[in-house]
């Protein structure tokens, strides 16, 4: 069980930074400014997912849709879990990806001002993370600027690769699609890196589609795999070489790959192709943050052996059916010594400078803070 928020030291805040909020009215210009394009991803959703799924999903929306609008709710909820401050970033079916530029760009500014305004109504317990157009590499550096500089957000949240428009309607090839591991990325981690910015990578969707379509594979399966995939890119593709100094956040516990890299590790040493990065693929692992969100004792301390505890910050991916109800206690239930238990709980979102109220840190970020950390 969680340890109630009013015996905790508040010097030590439990910090969750895997929370979602929907944003309605984002959702609303999106279906009137490309109704086509919305229309063609919200089948090609339904598709992946198939009937059943589809339909279970809908419901659990609909149960679940008051944590994800009301703030009144996800603060008594929070209360409830023992968190003190969330990390909160929309829903990842906010991404968008089919946007054209114009109307990409202004998705990224209304989500992120959104997000803004959303942290001013409870600075002392919510911390924000915005969005990029990750379809459009050559907008991403303006709407990260945006989300830091101007909103005062932590970062940005992206999916694990952009598609293509075959690949969205569903059709052909997938020409098109931005992978992390893009050339024209490379402006975008550099100034993520220069703003001290952090990178929530959280997948949607998944280039299996209809294979997952029943038994709810289009979550199980997919999220920790497009985990994988992405964070290969990254690694392969030398960017944590390039940009030592990113804040790069992954979802789910990074999926698959952290704790199944031995293979990676083989074709480093064996295949030209795959000696992009200047290390063996497994040392990465240190270089990145995961959060807790493995759904098993014996997950998390397998990650916390390849990443190392203090690469690990607690998460539970509020308010969805498939997050955790304790987060901490999940934590707690690994059985890690009481210093690395509670550097997942508190002391490493300290470090990342991961705390309330979001105006300090916009001005630290912009370079006009005193340099007190508060």
């Amino acid at each position: 069980m969680s340890v109630p928020q009013a015996q905790r030291p508040a010097a030590a805040p439990l910090v969750d930074v895997h929370a979602h909020v929907v944003l309605p009215e984002l959702q609303g210009y999106v279906a009137a400014s490309a109704p086509a394009e919305f229309a063609v991803a919200q089948e090609l959703d339904a598709r992946r997912q198939g009937p059943v799924s589809a339909e279970h999903s809908g419901a659990m929306i609909r149960e679940r849709w008051p944590r994800l609008v009301d703030l009144s709710r996800r603060l008594a909820d929070m209360d409830a879990a023992g968190i003190d401050v969330q990390l909160v970033s929309p829903s990842p079916s906010h991404y968008y990806y089919f946007a054209e530029p114009d109307v990409g760009a202004e998705i990224a500014r209304r989500a992120n001002t959104a997000m803004m305004e959303l942290v001013e109504s409870a600075p002392d317990r919510l911390a924000g993370l915005g969005l990029v157009p990750l379809q459009h590499p050559d907008l991403m550096v303006a709407a990260l600027e945006h989300a830091v500089q101007e909103c005062g957000l932590y970062g940005v949240e992206i999916g694990s690769y952009a598609p293509g428009r075959d690949r969205i309607a569903g059709q052909g090839p997938n020409e098109g699609t931005v992978e992390l591991s893009d050339v024209r990325l490379e402006p975008f981690w550099a100034r993520a890196e220069e703003l001290g910015a952090i990178i929530f990578l959280h997948p949607f969707g998944c280039s299996l589609d209809e294979r997952l379509d029943r038994f709810y594979l289009a979550n199980t399966v997919s999220q920790p795999a497009e985990n994988a995939v992405a964070l290969s890119h990254l690694i392969f593709a030398g960017v944590l070489d390039r940009y030592p100094g990113l804040q790069l956040i992954a979802a789910h516990g990074g999926g698959y790959l952290p704790t199944t890299l031995g293979r990676s590790d083989h074709a480093w040493r064996v295949r030209p192709e795959a000696r992009g990065c200047a290390e063996p693929p497994s040392s990465y692992m240190k270089r990145m943050w995961f959060d807790s969100l493995t759904h098993s004792p014996a997950e998390l301390r397998a990650l916390v052996a390849a990443a190392g505890a203090d690469r690990i910050l607690m998460g539970s991916d509020y308010p969805f059916d498939m997050g955790s109800e304790d987060p901490a206690g999940e934590v707690r239930a690994a059985g890690f010594s009481p210093e690395d238990e509670q550097g997942i709980l508190t002391e490493n979102a300290a470090a990342l400078g991961i705390r309330p109220g979001h105006a300090a840190h916009s001005k630290a970020m912009s370079g006009e803070g005193t340099g007190d950390d508060g």
